[in-house]
């Protein structure tokens, strides 16, 4: 009897993380692993493990978050698992694309980098349209001031300073290569940050930082201090998960990186120039850290 090749499909994958516990799997609510999982499994009438690049935590969206299964069905085409999926998910998660890739892939092994969004109203009144999406701020923030906090986090560091408690990384050492704080409009400001892997909550403990040097309740030469004192306690407060967004998982050329299409926003402005370079994948140990754990509220129907 001969058994079928064993395909690898690649899945692009954009939810909303309100109502969830994270991507991983875990008992304490329901997470976008396990939607996808149960949903693969009616399809192919069997258990598939689905591998994430990223991490999550409760309550953090994604826009191009990057994951991989492997199954030997050869019935179902690259479109057939995205509208089969699309048609038993749960209405926070969707797949935007399906398809097959070589078996070498590894949604989380094989990511040179990830870009993260952390998205801000600054103003008097806060923003119900945004209150999922934002972290609202009722003041005014000093942008070129966060900008030159944020320059000497680019580059090649020891981020124990922003590294949440219980983090169960190997080691703090990471490459950030580059952040960008931008308006977009009125009063949203993005922050944006590249790097090649993240401790838990780190990007979270930048973007609270930097808000508090915008607010100006620290000063800028204090963000440096922290990162070069490796004290969690020198740093500012954990920005709430629902501002942030995975939007850019990366990966060589030929493994085409997944990116939220643009949203015609005009140019950023970089805090402090680089980009991930073409060196190879981070090793096994600095990979993105476990999520949290937290709980978010269940849904109230899926």
């Amino acid at each position: 009897m001969t058994t079928s090749p064993e395909r690898t499909i690649k899945l692009v994958l954009e939810y909303d993380g309100s109502a969830l516990a994270g991507w991983q799997r875990q008992k304490n609510g329901p997470t976008v692993q396990e939607h996808v999982e149960f949903a693969l499994a009616r399809m192919l009438g069997g258990r598939v493990e689905v591998v994430g690049a990223s991490r999550t935590d409760a309550g953090v969206h994604a826009s191009a978050q990057v994951a991989h299964f492997r199954t030997s069905n050869t019935a179902i085409p690259e479109h057939g698992f995205r509208r089969g999926l699309n048609s038993l998910l749960p209405p926070c998660v969707a797949v935007v694309s399906a398809r097959q890739v070589g078996p070498e892939f590894h949604a989380r092994f094989s990511a040179l980098g990830k870009r993260y969004r952390y998205a801000l109203i600054a103003g008097r009144e806060r923003s119900p349209l945004m209150r999922a999406r934002a972290w609202h701020r009722p003041h005014r923030l000093d942008l070129d001031r966060m900008r030159r906090a944020a320059a000497p986090l680019v580059g090649r560091h020891d981020f124990s300073a922003f590294r949440a408690a219980g983090c169960g990384a190997a080691h703090p050492v990471r490459r950030v290569t580059a952040i960008e704080i931008d308006p977009r409009g009125r009063e949203r400001i993005d922050i944006e940050v590249r790097g090649e892997a993240f401790l838990r909550n780190m990007v979270r403990i930048i973007a609270g930082t930097l808000v508090e040097v915008g607010e100006r309740r620290r000063e800028p030469a204090s963000v440096q201090a922290a990162l070069e004192a490796g004290d969690r306690r020198r740093a500012g407060v954990t920005a709430p998960a629902h501002g942030l967004t995975l939007i850019e998982v990366m990966y060589e050329r030929r493994e085409c990186a997944a990116e939220a299409p643009p949203n015609g926003a005009p140019g950023r402005s970089a805090a402090a120039p680089g980009r991930a370079g073409a060196r190879g994948p981070p090793s096994l140990n600095e990979r993105d850290d476990e999520p949290s754990g937290v709980s978010a509220p269940r849904p109230g129907a899926f």
